[in-house]
C-alpha cells in the first residue's frame, strides 16, 4: 500500500469515528466563500494542513504550496510524513464545486495519444499507454479534492482511484471540436471547442478525459479531467459519503477583527483557541 493510501484510510477512519470533527473543518473552509470565490481554495490547504498536525497523531503536515512549487512542475501544496514508517509524499489539495475535476496540468499525455490513433480498444496498448513516460503523472495522482455543492449546502472529499481507472478502462476515444460521445459513437453537432480524448470502461462509462493543450495552453485546457458526477463509481470518499455543512457567520465577523487588531490580539486569540482544540482532542482521547 502507498504511503498516500494509507493515508487515506486512516483519515477515512477518523472521519467515520468523529464526523463532528472534519464537519466543523469544512464548514469553516466554505465559509470562506462568503468572501471570494477562489478564497476558500488557498485556505483550504492551510486548513487542512492544520487539521493533520492537530487531530492525526502519526502524522506531520507542513504547507509548503505558493514558495516551493510556484513554479509548478509539480501542483502539491502539502507535504506528509508518516511518523512511525518516515515515508514522506506530496499532495495537492483542490477545492472544486460537484462536476468537472482537474487531476493535472500536465501536457505530455494528449499528443503521445494523437501518435496512436483516435480509437484505442485494445487492452495490451492501453496497458502499455498507462506504463508509459509521458503517462507517468496518471500513476503519480496525489490530488485531495475537497467538493462542494453550494445549493444543497453538502461538501465531500473525493479521492480519484487512478488504480480502478487503469484497470478497468477499455476504451480510449478521440473526441474532436464539434464532436461527442454518445451511443457508443463519435457524433457531430457539439457545442465541445477543443479536442479531448476520452476514457471509459466496457460499458461506456465514462471514467476520465486528456483534454488538448499543450505547456504554453492555459491550465484549464490541458491535462487529466474527470468528472465527480459523471464518474462518481471512480471516486473513494473520505468523509464517507456527502456532509451537510453549515456557514460558520462567527468565523466570518473573526476574519473582519483578525484583520484589523494587533499582533498582541493575534497572540491572545490563538492562546484561545489553541485551548479549545485541546478540549476537543481531550474528548478524543476520552472517547
Amino acid at each position: 500500500m502507498s504511503a498516500y493510501k494509507d493515508f487515506q484510510k486512516r483519515f477515512q477512519l477518523l472521519a467515520s469515528k468523529n464526523p463532528k470533527l472534519i464537519n466543523t473543518t469544512l464548514s469553516n473552509i466554505f465559509t470562506m466563500r462568503l468572501i471570494g470565490n477562489k478564497t476558500h481554495g488557498d485556505l483550504a490547504e492551510i486548513a487542512i494542513d492544520e487539521f493533520i498536525n492537530q487531530f492525526m497523531y502519526d502524522f506531520k503536515s507542513v504547507h509548503v504550496g505558493k514558495t516551493l512549487f510556484r513554479a509548478k512542475k509539480r501542483e502539491e501544496d502539502i507535504r506528509i510524513t508518516n511518523e512511525i514508517t518516515k515515508e514522506e509524499f506530496n499532495v495537492s489539495l483542490k477545492a472544486y464545486g460537484d462536476g468537472p475535476l482537474q487531476l493535472s496540468t500536465d501536457s505530455r499525455m494528449f499528443p503521445y495519444l494523437e501518435n496512436i490513433g483516435k480509437a484505442i480498444t485494445d487492452k495490451k496498448k492501453i496497458q502499455e499507454i498507462f506504463k508509459s513516460t509521458e503517462f507517468t503523472p496518471f500513476s503519480g495522482i496525489n490530488v485531495m479534492p475537497l467538493i462542494y455543492d453550494e445549493k444543497k449546502n453538502k461538501c465531500n472529499i473525493m479521492v480519484f482511484d487512478a488504480d480502478k481507472a487503469v484497470k478497468e478502462t477499455a476504451k480510449i476515444v478521440f473526441i474532436g471540436e464539434n464532436q461527442k460521445y454518445s451511443n457508443g459513437a463519435v457524433v457531430e453537432k457539439s457545442r465541445r471547442e477543443l479536442p479531448i480524448y476520452l476514457f471509459l470502461d466496457k460499458n461506456d462509462n465514462y471514467i476520465c478525459e486528456i483534454r488538448y493543450g499543450d505547456a504554453k495552453a492555459n491550465a484549464l485546457q490541458r491535462g487529466i479531467w474527470t468528472n465527480t458526477k459523471k464518474a462518481s463509481n471512480y471516486f473513494d470518499s473520505l468523509t464517507n459519503g456527502w456532509i451537510d455543512y453549515v456557514q460558520n457567520q462567527t468565523l466570518f465577523k473573526l476574519l473582519y477583527l483578525t484583520l484589523v487588531a494587533s499582533e498582541d490580539g493575534h497572540k491572545n486569540a490563538n492562546i484561545v483557541l489553541q485551548r479549545d482544540i485541546d478540549e476537543i482532542k481531550n474528548q478524543l482521547n476520552a472517547n
